[in-house]
């Protein structure tokens, strides 16, 4: 579903300007693509707020009014304050409905993994986006990856995506998105163990060499008795 959004023009530049637009509650940002100019504007803070909640994120669609020609574009690039996290620049990428695009689409794990639980291992989550190219009206919201059925050891990779129609991508089919590992809980329990261990066989070979020597010292003293005796 494409969101509608009305965009001023005409808005001064400068980072004074972007900070009285900001108090007004409006956000600055342009608008480029397509071989066409780029173009300053300014949205309203409460419409792109929706605009960003929507399933799609920030690969919405999203119809700009841009003095009353439409542009269809989403949102390439949001800029926001370090400290407070407020949108403070948005950049709109024009696009065309019959043209690939490239975005990132965030990947989901369902389903749980059991066999791992009961090994006391864990499922480690990896690679949470994919870069995918596909047409506008084609892009998913999200990639789920069901791990309900993992074993310890296993792993599931970007070659075991069942991407959509019309989506492909180009990462590297050998990347890892989720493995199935011993916990760092159960590796530091085994290292305790195994330090207990060394530990008690350590102190049992220490009791035997103890046990040696004090029948060696009683050999000795035994001799000096008879050397004596002679």
């Amino acid at each position: 579903m494409d969101v509608t959004l009305t965009a001023e023009t005409g808005r001064p530049l400068g980072s004074r300007s972007s900070r009285r637009l900001l108090r007004d509650g409006k956000v600055p940002g342009v608008v480029y693509g397509l071989d066409q100019d780029t173009v300053p504007v300014a949205v309203q803070w409460p419409d792109l707020r929706a605009a960003l909640t929507t399933e799609a994120g920030l690969n919405a669609l999203i119809t700009l009014d841009v003095d009353g020609s439409e542009d269809l574009t989403i949102i390439k690039d949001i800029q926001r304050d370090p400290v407070r996290r407020d949108v403070v620049h948005v950049d709109f990428l024009r696009v065309s409905r019959d043209v690939e695009i490239e975005v990132e689409v965030p990947i989901v794990l369902e389903g749980t993994a059991e066999k791992v639980e009961r090994e006391d291992g864990t499922v480690a989550h990896l690679l949470f986006t994919l870069s995918v190219y596909a047409k506008p009206g084609a892009i998913p919201n999200e990639l789920t990856v069901d791990v309900s059925e993992m074993e310890l050891h296993d792993s599931i990779r970007v070659a075991d995506l069942d991407l959509p129609a019309g989506v492909r991508t180009e990462v590297d089919e050998d990347e890892v998105i989720v493995s199935a590992q011993v916990s760092r809980a159960t590796i530091e329990a085994m290292e305790d163990e195994e330090a207990a261990e060394e530990a008690a066989e350590a102190g049992e070979g220490g009791a035997e060499a103890s046990a040696d020597g004090g029948g060696g010292d009683g050999g000795g003293d035994s001799g000096g008795d008879e050397s004596s005796e002679d």
